[in-house]
């Protein structure tokens, strides 16, 4: 029974890990799409979204019945924790990346107008963080989760910054306001994909710390974390044959 179980989060957390570089290709080819105006790439992301749909029906199904099956304690009901909160915000930032891919052919006559922006910086940044992100999960670095913390607000300035730049376009370019407002909106996608992979963050510390920190900035908690805050045992993990 310990061996079934056993296999049974090996796979949970294999899934996660599939899902995870799903998504962030999903990102990637998103972003690729909306900077290299190409149409056939943001195609592939929005044809490509019902695998993450798929992808996140079996983890969520496999968790439940984890729970329904067995009695994890300690770490292990931390992992299943964690991996229902991140497989939920994995979606999610699938959704958001099928979002922009959507724009792409809307934008294109408008081009000239969207490559004035920083939009190439800020899409590198997103994509960075969503890619670390996943390397934190991977590798049980609550180090690096922090760190995508504490670099949300970047993305946030660029959205400001960004988003004041095109407001300022649509005043003086009046045939530039359809776009110019479609454009504000994929913004915010891209950076609600960034809030994503600071969820995801907080959620590989809880993980991988047993603590919550909601604070990006909270360096002295950080620092004070306790490397065995349950004092787990043995013992805890212990489970009956029967």
């Amino acid at each position: 029974m310990i061996r079934a179980f056993e296999e049974e989060m090996d796979k949970l957390r294999t899934r996660i890990i599939k899902m995870g570089s799903l998504v962030d290709e999903q990102v990637e080819y998103a972003f690729r799409a909306l900077n290299e105006w190409n149409a056939a790439m943001a195609h592939l992301v929005m044809d490509r979204d019902s695998k993450v749909d798929k992808l996140d029906f079996k983890i969520e199904k496999q968790c439940q019945r984890i729970f329904a099956l067995q009695q994890p304690v300690a770490r292990d009901l931390r992992l299943i924790m964690a991996a229902l909160k991140i497989n939920s915000d994995l979606e999610r930032m699938g959704d958001l990346a099928f979002n922009v891919a959507r724009s792409v052919e809307a934008l294109m006559p408008y081009k000239h107008f969207v490559e004035r922006l920083e939009l190439a910086q800020m899409t590198d940044a997103v994509h960075t963080m969503v890619g670390h992100t996943i390397d934190s999960f991977v590798n049980n670095d609550p180090e690096m989760a922090l760190t995508i913390m504490r670099s949300d607000i970047r993305v946030d300035q660029y959205e400001q910054r960004i988003g004041r730049q095109i407001v300022e376009m649509m005043k003086r370019e009046p045939e530039f306001i359809e776009a110019g407002a479609l454009l504000i909106v994929q913004l915010r996608n891209m950076e609600r994909l960034a809030d994503h992979a600071t969820n995801i963050a907080e959620d590989v510390i809880f993980f991988t710390e047993a603590k919550i920190i909601r604070n990006r900035f909270d360096a002295d908690a950080f620092k004070n974390m306790d490397p065995h805050p349950f004092n787990e045992t043995e013992d805890d993990n212990e489970r009956d044959d029967a």
